[in-house]
């Protein structure tokens, strides 16, 4: 029963991260990328960037890999909190279940 809590809880607050991410994470991962994006071209470049076919594409990878970062860490980190939530929850029970069978042998 232990291991179900905690996994249930896992479940729960990955669902909850991914929540929390349609709602506050994708303008951040749009905003970061492609700044970003921009950013690096401009250090690799040495000076003010065109706006070529390359840049643009550059820019649109970047803001795919801006928002698939923060689109993982919002679920890892609402996957590893509900599993610290699950923890919690099925400690009492697991701590009672040591005293019984300690009482019984």
């Amino acid at each position: 029963m232990k291991n179900e809590t905690i996994k249930s809880g896992m479940k729960i607050g990955a669902a909850i991260g991914g929540l929390v991410f349609v709602v506050a994470g994708i303008v951040p991962g749009f905003y970061f990328g492609s700044f970003g994006t921009l950013i690096l071209l401009q250090k690799i470049m040495g000076g003010a960037v065109e706006p070529t076919l390359f840049v643009r594409a550059a820019i649109v990878m970047g803001i795919g890999v801006g928002i698939a970062s923060a689109a993982t860490v919002s679920i890892m980190v609402g996957g590893l909190l509900g599993t610290a939530m699950g923890y919690i929850v099925s400690a009492p029970a697991a701590r009672r279940e040591k005293k019984e069978a300690a009482v019984s042998s």
